[in-house]
């Protein structure tokens, strides 16, 4: 990040490795970074049975000053603190103890929590004996930590890559009581830097606040936020990360994917649905059936709770904001169309209250119904996703080179800045019903479009239409199939039903009895299991917490009054304005980038500092590497996985007539057999229940609302032009916007000016000695006929009759020399 002349770096935690030693009144956390030249010390008292007691100095030690503590028992190993638990007894410590690598940005590393440790804290003299205790603990470890939570020491993955690499705006240390990013922090103690000249010619190494909308362990570490050093901390996301590695004529372009599941409001398919009071979206039907009822239990007519939701999304991505609803729009039987309906007229009195530049952009495309029909739907989604993508832009910290095309060139300068930045505004916001199968499908669309307009900006294409059936599109599509099943399974239970080969119509007939089993899977787990996977996770985010003499988890009807705290609440607005004051006054611009706040800001004398070195931190050259451990060497590569063995053409951008490699038949990965359900044919009540579907006969209708609207936008931007000589083989001129041009006589004389007073200052300089070089490859031309004597010298003639003559005769007395200096060795040791 740069402002001006002002350079921030992100603070790399030196705490990346931890030793937890055991003394019979306390515990000792040993931390250090990679190189073990840093080390901090945490003390935890074993004496207390029921609070927290833990010390920190925040003073960093050297290798030999904690030497003491190096003598004492080991219990375990790890990487990181995920936190602090307290059921009824005393408190729990939970160490990651395995992790991997699964991805990288830039220099900063992201990890995988692979494996965790839970460790009681009191001594086994203090601790009191709590029957219930058991079973909390039980519950707890239900939760699988080693699938897919995610963390960095250097890398903030609660917030997007434009708002790490926004400038900051506001330091607000740490405060004493954890704040939610909704509200403000008051009577905080703040710097804010409005102007320049506040920061100048300076390096600042800076701590972002994390968005605790996405940090899954924010009730673990709650009790020691407030105390401990920061590089203790680690805030761990929940959801999907991958990343592979597309070969661009020998470039490598890495591909990331990120999800991020929120931890508010969170739970499984068909008990978290719809939003809380909050606003907080997710996925409460109290039937468990294979299909439940869809009713409106509490009605909001100021649309308050879709207010809430949609301020949030201004507050974080700015405007507009692009709706693509997936829901069925036309039933027999009133099913899905009560959700469009509920929707739309929602978003329609919202958008009462907006300026037009400003407003909720609705559209809506009935997936289901037209891959029932011919229609076809990937192209469908590929113009829904083009308008959008034009609209909202995407984040870009170079500006376009000189030959870049128009109409190649998404997003939109920030104003009142220096920078060449291009920024998002908007976002475009896909649901379904359980927002799993088509909406996987809808993003992929979404995914593809920008990823075109992405490779444009780096200068790798031309035009940023990208083909099915490439390198390419596959690898993406990949990525978004293994995104796809991951979230199914966090949420409904099994993998993805209808995958994007369902809607590409390309799938094998035979995948259908797959298909059936991956709906059962679901039913079985939504009927019998989520009910204890609701429990586990509310224990898990805090939203219960056990107490004594209180009714306890599994006692509960159900959950509603933990995720909807307040019915009537007290408002500071009218209800016609349901976006924040400072939120609208900096749209279409996010309010978060505008105004991001950091925690800590360390000034630095230049970015070599070990805290701030991501290079070093990324290569680790005090390591010994093997290269075919190498991440870049084992994540899912274009021409390993996906090109074909026998091929003429390397572009990842060609189609290919015959498929390639598939990266899951390299079995270079361990997530076990792909859900070969790629049916063309729906098969779920979701999408082909004949109670709630029309007939075929219905096609083309309402597709007018989604390709009216902005045809005018995209007809005239890419017109085909003939196939040239000159478009071929641009000139230097036209690709960098310069060339090569004889100097002008002014510049010349000037030239010479300058190397005619050189001259009288210092004398010609002249050479004495004139060298000849000869290359020692330099051989005469022989043949198997005829070779020339080489010319060996004297002293290698002497060095080879020595070494024949101890072959024959044996060794030699040592000279004179060698022996004085045996002699001296010898006396010394």
């Amino acid at each position: 990040m740069e402002k001006g002349s002002c350079l921030f770096h992100p603070l790399i935690s030196c705490i990346q490795k931890i030793k937890l030693l055991e003394m019979k009144t306390r515990f000792y956390l040993l931390g250090t970074n990679n190189t073990q030249t840093r080390f901090r010390v945490l003390a935890i008292d074993r004496t207390e049975p029921k609070e927290l007691v833990i010390y920190d100095d925040k003073v960093e030690y050297k290798q030999e000053e904690i030497q003491q503590l190096l003598n004492l028992n080991e219990i375990v190993a790890a990487f990181g603190i995920q936190g602090f638990v307290r059921f009824l007894e005393g408190y729990y410590i939970i160490l990651i103890t395995k992790r991997r690598k699964v991805a990288h940005i830039g220099y900063h590393t992201i990890y995988k929590i692979e494996d965790t440790s839970m460790i009681y804290i009191p001594n086994d003299s203090v601790r009191t004996i709590c029957p219930e205790e058991s079973r909390y603990v039980k519950m707890f470890q239900s939760i699988d930590l080693s699938s897919n939570f995610y963390f960095s020491y250097s890398y903030d993955l609660t917030h997007t890559l434009q708002h790490n690499l926004s400038y900051p705006w506001q330091v607000i240390p740490t405060s004493e009581k954890h704040v939610s990013n909704d509200v403000p922090v008051p009577n905080a103690p703040s710097v804010s830097f409005k102007s320049k000249t506040q920061l100048d010619n300076e390096e600042y190494g800076i701590r972002t606040k994390p968005h605790y909308k996405f940090v899954w362990n924010s009730h673990l570490i709650k009790p020691v936020e407030h105390i401990l050093h920061p590089d203790w901390l680690l805030y761990i996301v929940h959801g999907f990360i991958d990343q592979s590695n597309m070969n661009i004529f020998g470039k490598a372009v890495y591909i990331t994917l990120i999800a991020r599941r929120s931890s508010k409001y969170a739970g499984t398919r068909f008990l978290k649905r719809g939003a809380n009071t909050e606003g907080h979206w997710s996925q409460d039907i109290g039937k468990m059936v294979a299909k439940p009822a869809i009713t409106i239990d509490l009605y909001d007519p100021y649309a308050e709770t879709a207010g809430a939701h949609f301020n949030d999304l201004l507050k974080r991505y700015g405007a507009p904001i692009i709706i693509l609803n997936l829901v069925k729009k036309r039933e027999k039987k009133k099913h899905e169309k009560l959700l469009s309906e509920e929707l739309e007229s929602a978003v329609n009195y919202l958008n009462q209250f907006l300026p037009p530049q400003f407003r909720i952009e609705y559209k809506t495309f009935d997936m289901a119904r037209k891959n029932k029909g011919n229609a076809d739907v990937m192209k469908r989604l590929a113009y829904i996703a083009k308008t959008a993508v034009l609209k909202t832009g995407f984040f870009n910290n170079k500006k376009p080179y000189y030959a870049q095309k128009s109409f190649t060139i998404a997003g939109q300068k920030r104003e009142r800045s220096s920078s060449n930045f291009t920024v998002q505004t908007g976002i475009i916001r896909t649901n379904c019903v359980d927002c799993l199968d088509r909406t996987n499908t809808a993003q992929f669309a979404i995914g593809r479009c920008a990823l075109g307009y992405q490779l444009c900006a780096l200068g790798l294409l031309d035009s940023p239409k990208l083909e099915f059936d490439t390198d390419c599109v596959r690898m993406l599509e990949s990525l978004y199939e293994d995104h796809g099943d991951t979230l199914a399974l966090q949420y409904g239970g099994s993998q993805l039903v209808h995958r994007i080969k369902t809607y590409r119509k390309t799938a094998p007939w035979t995948s259908q009895g797959n298909d059936i089993m991956q709906t059962l899977s679901r039913y079985y787990s939504n009927t019998f299991s989520d009910a204890e996977k609701q429990n586990t996770i509310n224990l898990f985010l805090g939203l219960f917490v056990p107490e004594k003499g209180q009714p306890h988890l599994w006692e509960h009807l159900n959950d509603y009054y933990l995720h909807n705290k307040t019915l009537i609440s007290k408002r500071d607005r009218p209800l016609t304005q349901w976006w924040e004051t400072d939120v609208y006054g900096c749209l279409p611009y996010a309010y978060n980038d505008l105004t991001k706040i950091c925690t800590e800001m360390v000034q630095l004398h230049n970015d070599q500092v070990e805290m701030v070195d991501a290079y070093v931190d990324y290569h680790r050259p005090d390591e010994l590497s093997i290269l075919d451990e190498m991440f870049v060497f084992k994540i899912s590569n274009s021409v390993r996985d996906f090109m074909p063995n026998f091929t003429t053409n390397y572009s990842p951008f060609v189609v290919r007539i015959r498929p390639g490699r598939r990266r899951e038949e390299c079995g270079n990965k361990d997530t076990g057999t792909k859900n070969p359900s790629l049916t063309g044919q729906s098969s779920t009540s979701s999408t082909t229940s004949s109670t709630s579907s029309v007939s075929e006969t219905e096609t083309e209708e309402d597709d007018n609302s989604v390709m009216t609207n902005d045809s005018q936008m995209l007809s005239s931007k890419e017109s085909i032009s003939k196939m040239t000589f000159e478009s071929l083989f641009p000139s230097m001129l036209q690709a960098y916007g310069t060339e090569i041009v004889p100097p002008k006589s002014s510049d010349l004389l000037l030239y010479k000016k300058y190397v005619l007073i050189g001259k009288k200052a210092n004398g010609t300089i002249k050479s004495c000695n004139i060298s000849s070089w000869t290359p020692t490859s330099n051989f005469s031309n022989d043949s198997s006929f005829q070779v020339a004597v080489p010319q060996v010298k004297p002293e290698s003639i002497d060095i080879y009759k020595r070494y024949l003559r101890v072959g024959k005769y044996g060794g030699f007395n040592p000279i004179k020399r060698d022996l004085d200096i045996y002699k001296k060795y010898a006396s010394l040791r």
